[in-house]
């Protein structure tokens, strides 16, 4: 009997310590730190000054196009991950292109109002003179931050051509995560 006894108290201290270390709803909230960045929290865009353009005349090698997320929120918010991005193309053959991911591991960016982080696009740039069906020519990039459903609509402002590779298991033309 003593033994069950003892277990009952035993018991009872575990559950006396539980509630008295309990941390109150609106502590608990003011610990977690800022949530993720939503669409409605950005704004986007191409990095288009001086050496952000990508060398779309060249085709000896890659270049990188960068994307960029502000947060016009009130709130401070994070980014991890990759953007999802679709290329929608101009020529009838192109159709829409959703770009690969690299193998870099993503990093967690904290942004507070008004900060801005990027991301790039590596791309391979192929001569006008590619026939139509092996180019694919850039007309707007559909942009959904990470963890997001909702996209925002870019027009692509650099011209030039890139290698068409939408079905290649490792296309040399694909996508970075946001902070790297």
């Amino acid at each position: 009997m003593k033994s069950k006894l003892t277990a009952v108290a035993l018991a009872g201290l575990v559950v006396a310590g539980t509630a008295a270390a309990a941390i109150p709803a609106s502590a608990a909230s003011a610990q977690a730190g800022p949530t993720r960045c939503h669409t409605a929290d950005l704004k986007a865009g191409f990095a288009t000054g001086g050496d952000a353009a990508p060398e779309m005349g060249q085709t000896a090698k890659q270049t990188q196009a960068f994307i960029w997320f502000t947060n016009q929120s009130k709130r401070t918010c994070t980014l991890s991950g990759f953007a999802g991005v679709d290329m929608v193309g101009t020529q009838k053959t192109d159709g829409t292109w959703s770009l690969a991911r690299s193998s870099k591991k993503p990093v967690t960016m904290t942004l507070g109002q008004g900060d801005t982080v990027d991301f790039s696009i590596t791309l391979l740039p192929v001569a006008k003179s590619t026939p139509e069906k092996e180019k694919f020519v850039p007309g707007e990039f559909l942009v959904t931050p990470p963890n997001e459903t909702t996209h925002f609509t870019l027009r692509w402002p650099f011209g030039g051509q890139i290698l068409k590779q939408d079905g290649a298991t490792h296309p040399g033309t694909y996508l970075n995560p946001v902070g790297l």
